[in-house]
């Protein structure tokens, strides 16, 4: 069974530490997200109305994202994680997922927060992994508690 963890992170790379700490610890392979044009801390201040962030969030555009997984067929697994962002995962992750076909694979979201719960992320992130099997999501706060709840999620052996 061969694995990725894709994931998006914002500004301070709490999500990318995650992810990064699990997959070193699943011995699965780790890809970035990046949004074509980079948030800058002024994009991300979601107190101020007319930051990007709440502009995307309420235009419901797809976000363009830079770059490409070549063998994304290859992977069993998929492990999408990313910042909570209004309750759900920011749109950058959802135009992400449109570009792939998921037939066949099993995929589990996971995030990271400041404060904000899961909610219904992993319902609002179905309609976007089309043929994919969404198995859950949960909130979590270190690679060690991502990499545990893997483990108990799916049938992925130690590398």
């Amino acid at each position: 069974m061969k694995t990725l963890i894709a994931y998006f992170s914002a500004e301070n790379g709490t999500t990318a530490r995650v992810a990064k700490d699990a997959a070193e610890a699943l011995g699965a392979d780790l890809y970035e997200i990046t949004p074509k044009k980079p948030y800058s801390a002024a994009d991300l201040k979601y107190t101020n109305p007319l930051a990007r962030c709440n502009r995307e969030f309420f235009a419901k555009k797809d976000v363009p994202v830079e770059g490409k997984i070549e063998n994304f067929t290859d992977y069993d697994t998929v492990l999408i994680g990313f910042p909570i962002w209004y309750g759900c995962a920011p749109l950058v992750v959802s135009s992400f997922c449109k570009s792939y076909d998921w037939s066949g694979k099993k995929v589990a979201a996971f995030a990271t927060s400041g404060g904000s719960g899961i909610g219904k992320t992993a319902e609002k992130l179905r309609p976007f992994i089309s043929g994919g099997e969404l198995l859950d999501a949960k909130l979590v706060h270190s690679g060690a508690e991502l990499t545990a709840w893997v483990k108990e999620l799916l049938p992925i052996s130690d590398s």
